[in-house]
C-alpha cells in the first residue's frame, strides 16, 4: 500500500508505512481533471474532511454514510495570518471530542522542517472544488487531481512578488483546485489559499508545512 504524506492538502506517494496510510487505496489516474480532477475511490482520503464532518465521500443530502459530526472547541489562526497577502495561511481545529479512527477515518502526516519537496514532484490534492472553471456548483462526490510542485521563482511567474517562503505551488498542468467562494478552502487541518481566477494553467497556492510546522507543534503542545 502506498504511503501518503499530506503537505497543506497535497499528497506524496512514497514508500513507508503509517500515519497517512489508507485502508482503502487511492487510484490517481496522473494529471487528470479538482478543475480537470476526478472522482475519488470512495473513502481512499480517509483524512479530508467537509467542515467537521469526518468520513464523508458524497456530502449530497440523500447520502447514508457512515459519517461523524464533529463540534469544534477551538480554531487557532496563525498569528501572522495576513488575509490580503495571503500569508501564513493555516488554521488548527481542536475538536471538542475526539473522532473515531477506521478505515474511513484516519490521521494524516504532517511533513517535518528538514524535509525538502522539489520541483516537478507529483503530490494529489483532494476535496470538492469546482470541477470546470465555469461550474455554478461544486459536486457532491469528493474529487482529487494530480499536480505537479512548482518551485516560488514559477510560481512568481503567475501571481507575482507576494508569493512567499511560506508558500507552495501546485498545479497549471491542466489541473488546479478552486474555491466558489473567496475563503481558503480548508482541507486535514491545513489551508489552500483560492486562486483569484480559475484556471488550469494557473497553479494554486497552499501553505509550507516545512516552514509552518514550528507553530503547529507549538500550538498542539499547548492546547
Amino acid at each position: 500500500m502506498a504511503f501518503l504524506w499530506i503537505v497543506s492538502c497535497l499528497a506524496f506517494i512514497s514508500a513507508a508505512y503509517g500515519c497517512g496510510t489508507p485502508a482503502i487505496t487511492p487510484q490517481v489516474s496522473g494529471y487528470a481533471r479538482i478543475v480537470n480532477g476526478e472522482e475519488a475511490v470512495p473513502h481512499s482520503w480517509p483524512w479530508t474532511y467537509h467542515v467537521v464532518i469526518v468520513g464523508e465521500h458524497n456530502k449530497g443530502s440523500g447520502s447514508n454514510e457512515d459519517i461523524q459530526k464533529l463540534k469544534p472547541a477551538q480554531v487557532f489562526t496563525h498569528p501572522l495570518w495576513n488575509p490580503r497577502t495571503i500569508s501564513n495561511d493555516i488554521s488548527l481545529i481542536k475538536l471538542a471530542s475526539p473522532a473515531r479512527l477506521g478505515p474511513n477515518v484516519s490521521p494524516v502526516c504532517l511533513a517535518e522542517s528538514s524535509d525538502n519537496f522539489s520541483a516537478g514532484t507529483t503530490c494529489v490534492t483532494s476535496g470538492w472544488g469546482l470541477t470546470r472553471y465555469n461550474a455554478a456548483n461544486t459536486p457532491n462526490l469528493l474529487q482529487q487531481a494530480s499536480l505537479p510542485l512548482l518551485s516560488n521563482e514559477q510560481c512568481k511567474q503567475h501571481w507575482g512578488s507576494n508569493i512567499s517562503g511560506v508558500m507552495i505551488c501546485a498545479g497549471g498542468a491542466g489541473a488546479t483546485s478552486c474555491m466558489v467562494r473567496p475563503r481558503p478552502y480548508v482541507s486535514h487541518p491545513l489551508c489552500v489559499s483560492p486562486p483569484v481566477r480559475c484556471s488550469t494553467s494557473t497553479p494554486a497556492v497552499y501553505a509550507r508545512v516545512t516552514e509552518l510546522r514550528s507553530w503547529v507543534d507549538q500550538t498542539l503542545a499547548a492546547n
